[in-house]
This record gives C-alpha cells, structure tokens and sequence, in this order.
C-alpha cells in the first residue's frame, strides 16, 4: 500500500512529459507525414493502375523528366499492345495460305528449289495480307464481338488493343507485303492486291448478302492458288483442281454459318445479321450437295488431268477423301463442331491423318510415278 502513492506519482509525470506541446508537435508532424506517404503510394498505384489500362502518355512526359520507373511502364505496355496485336493477326490462321503451295506441288515442281523459295514468300506475303483483313473484321465488328459468348475476349473487342493501332498495324502489313509481291511477281501481286480489296467489300457489303457471302470466302482460297499458279507459271496444273478447292472451301464456309446457329441459337442475328437469312435445315441441303459434287469432281481429276499417271493410280487416293468429308460432317452434325475450321483440322486427330495421308499417298503417286518407280 506505501508504494501506490509513489507509482500513481511517477505514471502522472510520465503522462504530462508525453502530452507537453513539442512531443504533441511531434506526433501530429509525425501522423501527417504517415497520411502523406500514404496518399503518395495510394496515388502511386492508382497512377500505375491508369497506365495499364489507359496508356502512357503521362508515363513518357515523366520519363523525359528521368523518372526511369516510368520506361518500365512503358515497355510493359507497349508489350502488351505488341501481343494483342499479334492475337488479332489470328496466327493460327496462317495454316489456310498452306493452299498457295497446291500449284507447286501438282504442277510437278515441287522439287525445284527457286520455285520452293517463291512459293514459300508468297505465302507469307498471303500471311501478313490475310492479317491486316482480320484487323480490319474486327475493327468493323467490333461492337457485335462485344455480344459474342466467344468473341468479346478478342482484344479489340475486350478493350485490350486499342482501333487506332490495329489501323497503324493494318497500313504496315499492306505497305510491307503489296510491295514485295510486285518484286516477287507482277500478276501474284495484283491478286494479292485483289484478295485484299475483295476482302474489304466482304466486311462491309458481301457478308451481308445471302450465299454471296459464303462464295465470297471460297473465292478467297481460289485467288490463294491462282497466286501461286502465277508464281510457278504452271503448265500442267488440272482446272478440276480449281473446282475442287472451291467446293472444300464453300462446304467449309457452310460448316461454319452452321455452327454459328447452333451455337448462338435464337441470338445468332444480333451477333451476324446474315444468320437471320439462314436455318440448319437449308444448310443442311447445301452442304449434302457440297459434299456429293466435292466427290464427283475430285474423281474426275483423278482419271483425267494431265499430269497424273497413266495407271491411273490417283485413283487410289478418292476413299481417303470420301473418309476425310464424312469425317468433317460426323463433327459438324454429331459433334456440333465447325465454328473454328482452322483449328478442327489439327484438334481432331482422325480428321488431322487423314489429311495427311492423303497428302502424303499424292505426293507418292506425282513425283514416284514420274521417276518411274511405280
């Protein structure tokens, strides 16, 4: 009990030197200073926050100022622009330009390197065209991609890639490609000049007229192999083929508006306005005929171009094609597939060797037979 007077004493002290006027300056320059440093990280994210998803024009006047943070942020985004550019470009894409290559290889010069080196530039002149056509799509549809279950995640739908460097990114893929065409070959560039514009009134006229639209897209693969037909200057290259290619692609084209309305069902209108003049059933009917003819036209290549074997061992190859197109109607029928033709052919393994087979047997039967080893 003797002690309690003594602490109480001693803790009022201490009390009163820790309220006096200084300390109290103290804590609140103190609590001030912890507010401010506060604010300025909270600024300092919101900042970051607003260069990442606005841009970076604040970033780079600081930069000129020398605040090296702010070359960072820049590099980051101008990454990010870089890979969503990219994604637009659709790359995986690329594999549909493989056609150009059809003129080399029936035309029996697929062993003759300068024409191998031409080929290969043509298609991937046709690469970089066919990307600045996708950039220009989804520059057009921009806002019907936004109602699109898939397509909203595209970068310029999703807010990622802004419309004004998709343009810049479509002006220099043409200003690079058109002009090496010319160097490459005069009439190549003129179809690749043709694709390109044929392309233009796609996106804001043709796609929107029943049947031409789907004729459209398979004129597309068509000027692919009159491009390389041009390049290698063919001699011997079957007109059956043309129309071959022509209906592959139509019955592609079909399979795709097909899956559209499956997939977005009563919607299909909003997101294609085309949608609205087609039903499965009619498609159905189409694509049956696509189909039939598809085969009547390749066997009639098989026993009567030009340049096959007299034997006619090209023959051999017309089940492997009958397997291929029935395959492709299991998994748009059955499997609801098709809307990615692009990407079926290499994610349905059946689909996928069969192609491949085929190709090789072809290759087989065109040059073996000329060497007479068959």
């Amino acid at each position: 009990m003797g002690w309690r007077p003594v602490i109480d004493l001693i803790f009022l002290q201490r009390l009163t030197t820790n309220l006096s006027l200084p300390n109290l300056l103290n804590l609140r320059t103190k609590d001030e200073s912890e507010r401010t440093s506060t604010k300025e990280s909270s600024s300092t994210f919101v900042s970051s926050s607003i260069f990442v998803q606005q841009g970076h024009k604040q970033h780079i006047q600081r930069g000129r100022a020398g605040n090296p943070g702010s070359y960072i942020f820049f590099l980051i985004d101008l990454m990010s622009t870089f890979r969503a550019i990219i994604k637009t470009m659709r790359p995986k894409q690329w594999t549909k330009n493989i056609i150009v290559y059809a003129a080399l290889i029936f035309d029996g010069k697929f062993l003759e390197p300068d024409l191998f080196l031409k080929t290969t530039a043509l298609f991937i002149l046709f690469c970089l065209v066919s990307s600045s056509v996708y950039l220009l799509n989804d520059l057009v549809d921009i806002e019907k991609d936004r109602a699109h279950p898939l397509k909203r995640n595209r970068p310029l739908a999703s807010g990622a890639l802004k419309p004004v460097y998709a343009v810049v990114a479509m002006v220099i893929l043409l200003g690079v490609s058109l002009p090496i065409a010319y160097l490459l070959d005069s009439t190549a560039a003129l179809i690749l000049a043709g694709y390109f514009l044929m392309n233009v009134a796609y996106s804001f006229w043709l796609k929107n007229m029943v049947i031409l639209d789907v004729l459209t897209i398979a004129a597309g693969f068509v000027l692919r192999v009159a491009a390389g037909a041009a390049v290698v200057q063919v001699e011997r290259f079957s007109p059956w083929l043309y129309v071959c290619i022509t209906l592959i692609a139509l019955l592609i084209a079909l399979g795709k508006r097909r899956a559209e309305l499956v997939s977005l069902e009563d919607g299909a209108g909003e997101h294609r306005a085309i949608l609205d003049e087609y039903n499965v059933n009619f498609l159905d009917h189409l694509i049956s005929l696509t189909t039939g003819a598809t085969i009547v036209t390749y066997s009639l290549y098989t026993f009567s171009a030009q340049n096959l074997p007299e034997n006619h061992l090209m023959m051999l190859t017309i089940p492997i094609v009958i397997y291929f197109l029935f395959r492709y109607l299991y998994l748009i029928h059955v499997k609801h597939l098709g809307g990615a033709p692009d990407e079926l052919i290499f994610k349905d393994k059946p689909l996928f060797f069969s192609a491949a087979f085929w190709g090789l047997a072809a290759m087989v039967i065109l040059y073996f037979s000329n060497y007479h080893l068959l």
